[in-house]
């Protein structure tokens, strides 16, 4: 079996990686074992970035630039199925309603506001951590977020019965994917912010558990425009979150590169 390592980095990101040949619906479920890993890859770009932005600008232009990478890393992927997934949720009367608003490229009146207010959040989280100089527990925030989308995949069913990219996402997840994907991010997390991020950790899965419950009511399902949601929810709250345990746990550093 190959490795599917360069589906889920080419997948997740705008890193580059030579095609290995055609790819089906399985190793695509495959390739989000590797989902916690790529969030590391880009936990440690946006880190770095900060770090330089930090030696040159002032804190809120830092902010923003890092606010500029995390975007153009990922081609604002899950900020479109933010916008969709707000969209079909505002203005819908039913689940098929909403699915079929979903779909419409369109960018809505809930799903415009839906975007000004995560990158609102994640500009004024992003302040915060420049302000206070907080290190290299910025790390976690994308590792737990794509872990996310692999338990809220694990946990839902497929929502259109026409099928679509997400099918393969929801149907192909298997128990050993997320088992894999979980024993990672618990070591990250451990790694990165020890007891923090094991709390961080846990409290994703609570809310992946009370997304999955909120979407099979109101959608009948998932799909790939509700896993890229469930990814910008979670940068949201781990950003929060982390800023709230250096409160709350003061002495308890973050891990030291150098």
């Amino acid at each position: 079996m190959r490795c599917t390592f360069p589906l889920a980095l080419t997948f997740l990101t705008v890193l580059p990686w030579r095609r290995l040949g055609e790819v089906g619906p399985g190793d695509l479920a495959r390739s989000m074992f590797w989902f916690p890993w790529v969030g590391v890859i880009l936990g440690l770009g946006f880190w770095g970035a900060l770090v330089g932005f930090q030696s040159i600008f002032p804190p809120a232009a830092a902010a923003a630039l890092l606010l500029s990478l995390t975007v153009l890393a990922t081609r604002g992927l899950h900020l479109d199925g933010l916008a969709d997934t707000v969209d079909g949720l505002g203005g819908g009367k039913n689940p098929q309603e909403r699915l079929a608003i979903m779909k419409d490229s369109r960018l809505g009146a809930f799903g415009a506001v839906s975007l000004f207010l995560a990158l609102l959040l994640k500009f004024a989280f992003f302040l915060a951590w420049t302000e206070k100089s907080l290190g290299p527990g910025l790390i976690l925030y994308p590792v737990l977020s794509r872990w996310g989308m692999i338990f809220l995949a694990y946990l839902s069913p497929y929502a259109r019965p026409e099928g679509g990219l997400g099918r393969a996402m929801t149907t192909g997840v298997t128990g050993r994917v997320l088992l894999g994907a979980t024993l990672s991010a618990v070591g990250l997390s451990l790694l990165v912010s020890r007891i923090s991020g094991l709390l961080l950790l846990a409290a994703a899965g609570l809310v992946v558990w009370l997304l999955s419950i909120y979407f099979q009511k109101r959608l009948g399902g998932i799909t790939g425009d509700v896993l890229g949601a469930a990814n910008e929810v979670l940068e949201i709250l781990v950003l929060m979150g982390l800023l709230l345990c250096s409160h709350l746990f003061p002495t308890v550093s973050y891990l030291q590169f150098f």
